[in-house]
């Protein structure tokens, strides 16, 4: 599929499918370039609203053919809402409702044509790119059959029109474009990574991720073995890792820009590729144990950001951390009881074998803090105590920096990925002391989300941090308008913007 800038308007645009946005305030009387498309396409503009009754509410779609005579076969309505109120998202799910439209009529070739508010052209038109992409992604690696079903192909060309607000600056719109396929590319990783079952993707091929990443120029890798652990005494994280027959992987990818960087940055992933729940295993009815190949969200995340950083090439420096294992039942295993320690010298006893994921965060996140970034996040999917919490589609963020907090929920919001400010209530940390340890990894039911964030705090000294739990957002089990069915790459977009700022 090729996506392109083009200089044509939708009143001299030719072709199989002409996808139109429009604002509810347009629809009664057409103006300007809306009445000339309508006069050239005999009236169909018109047509189609009314046959449809469409409002141009956001969500709102109609299609008409308009004939194989006429300079546009299929007119695709979009709705945007309110022309005062148009966030970026807004423009990223139309231009997703028009990819899934047109492939649906089976048009070869698809022209965009939206109208802009307050937006630039460049991050408009980012948007518009990256809800196509998504909106159009399939997953049929494990299929029989591997190819698309060839009754209803992508469409071959998607063209991205002048704004018809006037806005013609076609190399903004060409930057835009470029940018969102990035970005787009690194979702995409973090789905296949989320996607895939633990006998695919294991520690051994999440590093072989990393070295393929590692490739691109300003790239540099490290990949701490068991015995490398051992030396840096990681304890936590191999406690985790002791019990599974696979070899545990410390990753720590590096993106260093030419000359000066503006900033240093650094990113933590929990990479559980799968989660039994250890001695404590998972059981019973809503434990869902089939599904923790999903474990791994926040490194899928991690490299998939990674990935887009590594095709866009900032002025940032980037550091790319996850300690990679499974949390597997074997005569290895550890036991609840057990005692560990990580590798800042704090012990921990080990309430909950099931509670992992914060272990093995605990070493990464001791690990980052010495690396003299400017800011630390992690992402993991934590705890289900958010999702109780938040739902299935907001992730819960907890900050020890106001100003962190604020960038990371401006570049969700600029993503399109919902995040909520959590509280760190420090007295809850006492629901986690131990009677023979520092503490312990579990807190109770009451706030467990919260007691998890408390727990990660304490592997960070003086750099600000904040933690997302993103236990919710990484997967949905129903198709919505930029997402089918299955792993969103949820927090490629916001770390990718994020780190952009």
């Amino acid at each position: 599929m090729e996506f392109r800038a083009s200089v044509s308007s939708p009143i001299e645009w030719t072709g199989a499918g002409l996808a139109i946005g429009l604002f509810e305030s347009e629809l009664e009387t057409l103006a300007g370039d809306l009445a000339a498309l309508n006069d050239r396409l005999g009236g169909a503009l018109r047509e189609a609203i009314d046959e449809a009754e469409f409002k141009g509410k956001p969500g709102n779609t109609a299609t008409l053919r308009v004939g194989s005579s006429t300079p546009v076969r299929k007119l695709i309505l979009i709705g945007l809402g309110n022309s005062e109120d148009l966030p970026l998202d807004r423009l990223r799910q139309g231009a997703a409702a028009a990819a899934k439209a047109a492939r649906a009529q089976k048009c070869d070739r698809l022209a965009i044509a939206f109208p802009l508010a307050n937006q630039e052209a460049a991050a408009a038109a980012q948007a518009i790119t990256e809800g196509v992409h998504l909106s159009l992604y399939r997953d049929r690696r494990f299929k029989s059959d591997s190819e698309e079903n060839g009754k209803t192909p992508k469409p071959e060309t998607i063209e991205l029109l002048p704004f018809r607000n006037g806005t013609t600056d076609s190399a903004a719109i060409a930057q835009g474009i470029d940018r969102g396929e990035k970005i787009a590319a690194g979702t995409i990783l973090a789905r296949e990574l989320v996607a895939a079952p633990a006998n695919v993707v294991t520690p051994i091929t999440m590093a072989e991720t990393a070295q393929a990443i590692a490739a691109n120029p300003g790239w540099e890798l490290t990949i701490l073995e068991k015995e490398d652990c051992e030396k840096l005494g990681m304890g936590s994280f191999l406690g985790v890792a002791q019990a599974s027959d696979l070899p545990p992987k410390f990753i720590h990818l590096v993106y260093k820009p030419q000359g000066t960087p503006r900033k240093k940055l650094a990113i933590v992933g929990k990479g559980l590729t799968f989660d039994s729940g250890g001695l404590n295993i998972k059981a019973g009815a809503g434990s869902s144990i089939e599904m923790m190949k999903t474990d791994m969200g926040g490194a899928g995340a991690t490299f998939g950001a990674a990935q887009a950083i590594a095709l866009l090439q900032p002025d940032v420096e980037v550091h790319f951390i996850s300690a990679v294992t499974e949390n597997m039942i074997s005569g290895r295993a550890m036991h609840p009881g057990d005692i560990l320690t990580a590798s800042n010298g704090k012990t921990i006893e080990v309430g909950n074998t099931d509670a992992e994921g914060r272990l093995t965060l605990a070493d990464a996140l001791v690990y980052a803090d010495k690396l003299g970034v400017e800011a630390i996040v992690d992402l993991a999917t934590l705890t289900g105590a958010c999702v109780v919490a938040l739902g299935d589609e907001i992730a819960g963020l907890w900050a020890t920096d106001e100003a962190l907090a604020n960038g990371l929920k401006a570049a969700a919001a600029k993503a399109g990925e919902k995040l909520w400010q959590m509280p760190l209530e420090e007295p809850y940390f006492d629901k986690m002391k131990s009677v023979v340890a520092d503490m312990k990894n579990i807190g109770g039911r009451a706030g467990g989300s919260i007691t998890a964030a408390l727990f990660l705090k304490q592997f960070v000294k003086d750099t600000p941090w904040a933690h997302l739990d993103v236990a919710g957002p990484v997967w949905s089990d129903k198709d919505s308008a930029l997402n089918p069915a299955g792993a969103t790459g949820y927090g490629v977009r916001t770390l990718v913007e994020w780190i952009l700022a």
